[in-house]
């Protein structure tokens, strides 16, 4: 196996090192490194080149995430692509349990992992190991993407290995999705091959950053809809609507619940009419009575969840919700 690491950069000069180090530090080394400097503004070239060959840089007219990650993936001359976000960190034997699980099961072309999740002074795993190991009775890998993901397994980029080629006939990352533009590639690949490798072991850091620093973009509801539809055409036209069906259940739902954080009670209700028979009756119902007064559910809601993270209520990891910009 022959792996290039694929490292998106944008303005990433406080954290890119860090990045690139724990790539360096692999108990398996990589066989490449790229970074893709999406138009920096700060020092982030600079910091990348005191790699020097170690390292190769691709600079690029600030294009946005996807279209530096297709550039890298092209790039590459290795047959496996792992990915990285210039944020986060890998753990030492990332590289080294991902081939060995691919080794073991020659007949996986994707593998993920499990993670740890990082804000401020708090740290977990993602998703508990014995829990992971559990769902998968014995076994490397999962059978069915789809069905992971309605657990829970949604496939974090930074724990990513793909064969090459599989990326280049799936289509590679979208370059004009503002919205799950990694998930949107990893249900084309899943259309396509059902079984994922997964090591239960958490083998990433994955960052939150400081969510307090900036407002997320509003995203027009008509675009949610249409990432829906295309997909729910994709998975009749690759026979697997049924398998597919649970998955897009669970993303409307998490949209929905970020939406009622944002009082965006019309945008929830042009979904739930958009796509009732992916709803079962109790939750059209309930959804459609807590979007009778938005902006008081989303106090509820925001209220609801401080509470939660001051007394450390929730396993998971999770950063406080970011305002929206109208």
């Amino acid at each position: 196996m022959r792996i290039s690491v694929v490292i998106p950069a944008y303005n990433a000069g406080a954290c890119i090192e860090r990045a690139i180090c724990s790539v360096l530090a692999q108990s398996r080394a990589a066989d490449e490194i790229i970074v893709v400097d999406d138009g920096s503004t700060d020092n982030t070239a600079e910091i990348v080149r005191r790699f020097t060959d170690r390292v190769k840089l691709i600079g690029q007219v600030n294009a946005g995430v996807s279209t530096a990650r297709n550039a890298g993936i092209r790039a590459a001359v290795g047959d496996w692509i792992a990915f990285l976000d210039s944020d986060d960190e890998w753990l030492p034997d990332y590289l080294k349990m991902q081939t060995e699980l691919l080794s073991r099961n020659p007949h996986l072309v994707w593998s993920a992992a499990n993670y740890v999740t990082c804000y401020a002074d708090r740290r977990a795993a993602e998703i508990p190991p014995a829990f992971v190991e559990k769902l998968l009775g014995g076994k490397n890998y999962f059978d069915d993407y789809f069905d992971a993901y309605r657990k829970g397994f949604i496939g974090c980029s930074d724990t990513m290995l793909i064969r090459k080629p599989l990326l280049l006939e799936a289509g590679l990352f979208p370059v004009n999705l503002h919205i799950a533009e990694d998930i949107d590639l990893w249900w084309r690949i899943a259309y396509r091959y059902p079984q994922i490798g997964f090591l239960p072991q958490p083998l990433a850091i994955y960052h939150l950053g400081t969510p307090e620093s900036g407002s997320k973009q509003r995203i027009d509801v008509s675009v949610y809809g249409d990432f829906i539809r295309r997909h729910l055409e994709l998975s009749d036209h690759y026979h697997c609507r049924t398998a597919f069906e649970p998955a897009v259940q669970k993303m409307l739902r998490l949209w929905i619940r970020g939406m009622l954080f944002d009082a965006r009670g019309q945008d929830i209700r042009q979904l739930l009419k958009a796509f009732p028979e992916l709803y079962p009756g109790w939750y059209r119902v309930w959804m459609t009575l807590l979007t009778v007064f938005p902006t008081a559910a989303a106090s509820v809601c925001r209220g609801i969840s401080k509470v939660i993270r001051t007394l450390n209520l929730r396993r998971r990891v999770v950063a406080p919700p970011r305002p929206v910009q109208k």
